[in-house]
């Protein structure tokens, strides 16, 4: 298997050298030169395993440059029932007829950003003990992205970790998962603006070649491969677990899913788990108030905001306003023409920040050939939601889940069961459940008194060059 840059760059990369690499060199995003396929035999062939044995197949079809006995070991020290807290990794709960809650968030961050990075922590020690190398992670996070990271690559031979977010942004639950690791491996940077600012920056180092390679920079937000090809196999895991036995002689029962979703790779990873052949009639992109992807999908417009724009919500990992994985999404739609895509993202949003795509017959296709549709939610919304299904179901969910479940309603169709994504517990924004319930939420004993843990943070401004100083600064050492 190879993998191509949305942007045309005419290299093409087996998957361990864009494990560690991140953005392609012309800036694009990395997919493989196609998507496996997976029939109505194979379905059957996996329903009944366990995770890491289903994440071992669906990885392999993809990776072909680790040895399989290797890739199979690192499928089963990550996904095990210590870590996630139960044997089936990421359990459905049936919520009511045909609407069911796949739970994500058992991990140590307690968020689904967990289900990846774990895996990711252990390909990057694996790959770089046998290369001989270190890597410097530089990420962006809006709230989970950067704990998850943290937690899986602390303590890794030959990590380091510089983590970006939006200085105030986070809830402080969050912020405290991150600021409180005293692990020497570990920077938290925090940023003078929005998550976008935070983007940005990673996205503009990434595409100084010469400081990328002097320094090895590499990433662990969605715009990596790897992390979000891990995301694939909990659409599988969910399917399965919905459908449950089915009729040899009979087509594979048909699903939806609901994903809160602000950057895409969620999202993104169901759009994969489709193209292979996982039996998906829909697929919903759930917004809060940062309704950029909404708005697209409707309009066929794709409008970047400011960050005066970017509404700051009781959803703060959705607080997005540019889609890094979108593109993605755009060069399949597009028939993966590398050099519209490269116009679109380069040249219409550099110069204009906006596309359109409304006339064009490729935007019906988001919905016909691949099953996407859209909503927004408020936060009015989120409390009526958090609200109901806690009184209906006796069952707790976080604000974003709130999103993702709004969302699932008005999108149901008859006989299709509709799986909503849980994002995290909702213990990381405590604040918006007090709100909603006149109460806090239940707190995982280790995470008591988090918040009044010593702190270790810088803040920076929103400057790439005061990024790359402090990168440089702490690699030298």
């Amino acid at each position: 298997m190879r993998y191509l840059s949305t942007r045309g760059h005419p290299d093409r990369r087996r998957f361990c050298e864009i494990l560690l690499e991140g953005l392609a060199p012309d800036g694009g995003l990395y997919l493989p030169e196609h998507y496996p396929q997976v029939d109505a035999a194979t379905l059957a062939k996996w329903r009944g395993l366990p995770y890491h044995a289903l994440a071992f197949e669906i990885l392999s079809l993809y990776i072909d440059d680790i040895p399989a006995e290797d890739l199979a070991r690192l499928c089963a020290i990550t996904y095990t029932a210590e870590v996630f807290e139960s044997d089936e990794i990421v359990p459905l709960r049936e919520l009511e007829d045909g609407m069911y809650l796949e739970a994500l968030s058992n991990g140590p961050t307690l968020a689904f950003k967990d289900m990846a990075m774990q895996l990711l922590g252990n390909l990057f020690e694996y790959e770089l003990s046998r290369r001989g190398q270190e890597l410097n992670i530089l990420g962006a996070t809006s709230g989970d992205t950067g704990s998850a990271a943290e937690y899986a690559m602390r303590g890794k031979k030959g990590v380091r970790v510089f983590m970006t977010s939006p200085d105030g942004r986070m809830s402080p639950f969050q912020q405290a998962q991150m600021f409180s690791l005293q692990d020497a491996n570990i920077h938290n940077l925090a940023i003078t603006g929005v998550f976008d600012d935070c983007q940005d920056i990673v996205k503009a180092v990434s595409n100084d070649l010469a400081f990328k390679r002097k320094y090895r920079i590499g990433t662990v937000n969605s715009i990596n491969w790897a992390r979000l090809l891990a995301q694939v196999v909990y659409y599988f895991a969910g399917y399965f677990q919905a459908t449950g036995a089915q009729d040899g002689g009979k087509p594979p029962r048909k699903v939806a899913f609901s994903v809160p979703s602000g950057n895409f790779g969620n999202v993104c990873a169901g759009h994969v788990a489709r193209m292979m052949g996982l039996p998906i009639e829909t697929l919903v992109v759930a917004t809060n108030e940062n309704d950029v992807l909404d708005e697209f999908f409707r309009t066929g417009v794709y409008r970047v905001r400011s960050a005066a724009d970017t509404h700051e919500t009781s959803s703060p990992s959705m607080d997005i306003s540019k889609a890094s994985n979108f593109e993605r999404f755009v060069f399949d739609l597009l028939d993966r023409d590398a050099s519209r895509t490269r116009a679109l993202f380069e040249d219409e949003l550099g110069r204009t920040g906006r596309f359109d795509l409304s006339g064009d017959p490729a935007f019906e296709r988001a919905s016909s050939r691949f099953g996407f549709a859209s909503s927004r939610s408020s936060h009015a919304d989120r409390l009526a939601t958090i609200r109901d299904t806690d009184q209906r179901f006796a069952c707790l969910i976080d604000t974003h889940t709130a999103d993702g479940l709004k969302a699932a309603r008005e999108h149901r169709s008859p006989g299709v069961p509709m799986i909503v994504l849980e994002t995290a517990l909702p213990i990381k924004f405590a604040e918006t459940i007090v709100e909603a319930l006149g109460h806090e939420p239940d707190r995982p004993a280790r995470f008591v008194g988090i918040e009044a843990l010593p702190k270790r943070v810088v803040q920076l401004p929103a400057d790439v060059e005061a990024v790359k100083a402090y990168v440089a600064q702490h690699c030298d050492r």
